[in-house]
């Protein structure tokens, strides 16, 4: 009963003191607003423990930095989740990304980035991938967001037998934020990144209530899924839902 009465009080006081949501996409995001900062970071934690029958701890971090120069934005990203069930890992991934847009007048834009993920379940040591390409913003607010992009590039794959493939990829993504209310905001997150191996879709789902001026609560899903996985890959899609604090500056 305290848990209940301490979420009951977090969701009350987020409602009578909510400011704006800034979500941080990484695919397809919208354009900076004109009063954004010129540098600003967002981390966020998640962790749960469940004893009983099944004893098991999931714990997520994520940090982000940006900073504006000109037309450019460049962004910075690192994740990392790890799962233990009964003290055996069955879950372990960590990523680290770059992001370079530049925006012209109107709606239109270009970017690259540059991923390295590895993630110990897949069937991978590591993946790298390079992609740039063109985007445009559809729709620019104040209630809805949406933004498109899509491109050509390159991936590494290190598979775990010791098999290294380099492929050529498609690229799309979309990014889509509705703002329920001042201070809630919904957004999804799409791409998809297809070679002659296998078809990659990745999807970001998210509700995110300001507490206060720097502090987010977030409910998160996020679907990772490998049309076509390396023999070792023990499945072929990854699912994470979460509830955590994020912390903006």
């Amino acid at each position: 009963m305290p848990r209940v009465r301490l979420a009951a009080t977090l969701l009350i006081s987020a409602l009578l003191h909510s400011t704006s949501v800034h979500a941080a996409s990484f695919y397809a995001p919208p354009a900076p607003e004109d009063d954004a900062p010129v540098f600003s970071g967002q981390a966020e934690l998640g962790y749960t423990h469940l004893s009983g029958n099944t004893d098991s701890e999931t714990l997520i971090a994520k940090g982000r930095l940006t900073w504006l120069t000109g037309r450019l934005t460049h962004s910075l990203r690192g994740e990392t989740r790890k799962v233990e069930e009964d003290d055996e890992t069955s879950a372990e991934r960590y990523l680290l990304a770059g992001r370079e847009r530049y925006d012209f007048d109107g709606p239109h834009y270009l970017f690259g980035f540059a991923r390295w993920e590895r993630d110990r379940f897949s069937g991978y040591r590591y993946q790298t991938t390079l992609i740039g390409g063109y985007g445009r913003q559809l729709l620019t607010g104040p209630t809805h967001t949406l933004s498109v992009e899509a491109g050509p590039g390159y991936r590494r794959d290190a598979l775990e037998n010791g098999e290294v493939k380099n492929l050529a990829v498609g690229y799309g993504a979309l990014d889509y934020e509705w703002e329920i209310s001042e201070g809630t905001n919904f957004q999804q997150e799409l791409s998809v990144e297809g070679t002659r191996e296998n078809v990659t879709t990745r999807s970001f789902t998210a509700i995110t209530t300001q507490l206060n001026a720097s502090l987010a609560l977030r409910i998160s899903h996020e679907i990772k899924n490998n049309s076509d996985p390396p023999d070792d890959a023990e499945v072929d899609t990854d699912r994470t839902t979460a509830a955590s604090l994020l912390y903006n500056w």
